[in-house]
C-alpha cells in the first residue's frame, strides 16, 4: 500500500511541475479582468513557458529586480505569442506592461528554487497588483 501512495505522490509532483506550460493572456477570466490564465507556474530548469496572446492588448515583461541574478531583460511585443526557456532556477515575476496596475501579474518558479524570494517581496507593485501580490507571493 505504501508504494501506491508513493506512486500517487510521484504522479502529482510530476503534474504540478509539467514541462512546456501555456499561459493565456486574457481580457476576462470568470469574474476577473486583465489576467493571465495561470498566476503561478512551477516548472523545472530547461522547461519553456508559452504565453498565448488569446486577447489583444497584452504582453509579458519580466519585472526589474524580480528575476534571478544573471537573467537578461525580457519584454514581448503586444498582441504576440511568446515563449521563454527557463535555464536559471529561481522565481521570475512578470506583468503585462499596460495592465500591471490592474493586477495582470504572474510568477514562474523554476526548479523549486526560492533563493530570490526576498527580492520578489521587495518589488513595488501598484493599485490592484499591490493588493493581490502579497497572497500570490505567500503561495510561492
Amino acid at each position: 500500500m505504501k508504494y501506491f501512495y508513493f506512486f500517487i505522490f510521484f504522479i502529482c509532483s510530476f503534474a504540478s511541475n509539467a514541462a512546456d506550460v501555456t499561459v493565456e493572456m486574457l481580457n476576462r477570466s470568470g469574474k476577473e479582468s486583465m489576467v493571465y490564465s495561470e498566476k503561478i507556474v512551477r516548472i523545472n530548469v530547461g522547461d519553456t513557458v508559452f504565453w498565448k496572446a488569446t486577447d489583444k492588448g497584452h504582453n509579458v515583461e519580466f519585472i526589474k529586480g524580480g528575476v534571478p541574478e544573471g537573467v537578461d531583460k525580457f519584454k514581448s511585443k503586444y498582441n504576440k505569442d511568446v515563449d521563454y526557456k527557463f535555464t536559471i532556477p529561481g522565481i521570475y515575476a512578470y506583468w503585462c506592461t499596460p495592465h500591471k496596475s490592474m493586477g495582470m501579474i504572474g510568477f514562474v518558479v523554476v526548479g523549486d528554487d526560492k533563493s530570490n524570494l526576498d527580492a520578489i517581496k521587495s518589488i513595488r507593485f501598484s493599485a490592484k497588483s499591490k493588493k493581490i501580490a502579497p497572497d500570490l507571493i505567500n503561495s510561492l
